[in-house]
């Protein structure tokens, strides 16, 4: 078995030895335990805390020639014990596959990629790569781009489609029936970024999603249908995205800027018109980082109907800006009780929030991070139907990082909700426990099983 393992790996290189240039093969493995009694949502009193362990497993390719890119990603994500032991298969299809890409250079500067890719962009507020979540976040689009020393542009295009197999007989219908978050049907984008001198840097962003007009009756699953033929609910709706994230430098201080609007469309006839405004300075003292810094997401004031409901969209309008495809566990608290898969069409945010990172030691470091959350809409008290304070809580977050070795980091976090009586009508929580809490130790290895670079022709 070695010597078979042994001369594939010998043709292999020397295949790659005519041909390539760079091959590599690497891994990312990650364990991550979490306690979870209020991470998310309000838990009411006397619940039981929930605790789990996941795991993501990735085996990672990378191979470069002239003019010549690929990337493949292959992936196990799983709950410790979700698959039970001696099956002789994954019954939770476990296994997947990340991402798959090519990229082919042309030109000077230009370059095209294609294929399943992680699309992630600045500070990672609308595009982002979403590496907390083990599975990650990826796009199945087409990529033109451009490069030199000052400016890089992007364009970006999708186009989405049900599996062919999925809808018989009716392949060639434009129907798309894939739930999910802002699961779009065509992305177009195009994104730049210039250097303004040393520190200073400006991405622009324009943004068009395309999504599926559906109609109420869902004949089979994941597919809705407006009668009773069965043709397809006619028509799309479309949201756009505009914005900047700007970083600046002044003396020992470094701004970064976020500014953003949402235009178009919430949904079928309910019109978008909605914002992002944030801004965070970060200097040193010393070894210790220090931030602060504030960021505003539109939201839509809640009303009462007149059957005594609370409505949170009204008027034809939606004000609830969302940031669609970001890595949203990095803003706004480590407990998620905002954007990641909720908050939608919801109130909006306002968050205030200051930070720490202290140097604990020659491969280590603590962060501490507080953030003060309150409603950007009207928020309604639902015991007596009057205007509520816009207050929603507080949060702490504490995190320590050890770099045990050049290919392992241990994680430890902590983090802490005090909520207030804004977060329990905004959460429809009336009874929460005293105590919000989420702690989490997280192990990252990502060792590099092979890097082999074809050796430079030797002069003669």
């Amino acid at each position: 078995m070695k010597k078979n393992v042994t001369l594939i790996t010998t043709l292999l290189l020397a295949i790659i030895g005519m041909y390539g240039q760079e091959l590599s093969i690497d891994a990312d493995i990650r364990s991550r335990f979490e306690y979870r009694s209020g991470f998310n949502n309000l838990v009411p009193e006397d619940s039981d805390p929930a605790a789990n362990v996941q795991q993501r497993s990735r085996l990672k390719f990378g191979y470069k020639a002239d003019k010549f890119k690929a990337g493949l990603g292959i992936q196990d994500v799983r709950v410790w014990g979700d698959t039970r032991q001696i099956l002789d298969n994954d019954v939770n299809n476990n296994l997947q596959l990340a991402y798959a890409w090519v990229e082919l250079m042309f030109g000077t500067g230009w370059s095209t990629k294609v294929g399943r890719q992680a699309i992630s962009y600045d500070d990672q507020r609308i595009f982002g790569g979403l590496d907390w979540a083990l599975q990650g976040r990826f796009h199945d689009a087409a990529l033109l781009k451009y490069k030199d020393d000052k400016f890089k542009l992007d364009f970006g295009f999708a186009f989405s489609q049900d599996d062919l197999a999925a809808l018989p007989g009716r392949t060639t219908t434009t129907l798309y029936s894939v739930d999910g978050f802002f699961s779009y049907k065509a992305m177009e984008y195009v994104h730049a970024t210039i250097k303004a001198g040393e520190g200073n840097t400006i991405s622009l962003l324009a943004l068009n999603n395309t999504f599926q007009n559906r109609g109420t009756e869902l004949i089979f699953p994941g597919t809705f249908l407006e009668d009773e033929v069965g043709f397809p609910l006619e028509g799309f709706f479309h949201r756009q995205t505009f914005g900047t994230h700007s970083k600046f430098k002044l003396g020992s201080v470094k701004l970064a800027l976020n500014a953003y609007l949402q235009t178009g469309e919430a949904a079928q006839e309910v019109d978008l018109s909605a914002y992002l405004v944030g801004l965070e300075a970060n200097t040193k003292a010393g070894s210790t980082g220090l931030g602060l810094g504030f960021e505003i997401q539109s939201g839509n004031d809640q009303t009462v109907a007149t059957d005594g409901t609370i409505q949170n969209v009204s008027g034809g309008e939606n004000k609830a800006f969302f940031p669609l495809y970001g890595t949203n566990h990095k803003f706004n608290g480590f407990m998620d009780y905002f954007y990641v898969g909720n908050h939608a069409n919801n109130v909006g945010l306002t968050d205030i929030y200051a930070k720490a990172v202290f140097k604990t030691g020659e491969k280590s470091k603590l962060l501490v991070k507080g953030h003060y959350f309150g409603a950007a809409g009207t928020l309604i008290d639902d015991t007596d139907l009057s205007e509520a304070d816009s207050y929603l809580g507080t949060e702490i977050d504490v995190v320590y990082t050890q770099k045990l070795l050049p290919y392992a980091t241990l994680n430890v976090g902590y983090s802490h909700m005090f909520a207030g009586e804004g977060m329990e009508f905004l959460k429809n929580q009336a009874d929460p426990a005293s105590v919000q809490n989420w702690g989490w130790v997280q192990l990252m290895v990502k060792p590099n099983f092979l890097k082999w670079k074809k050796p430079a022709p030797t002069a003669e």
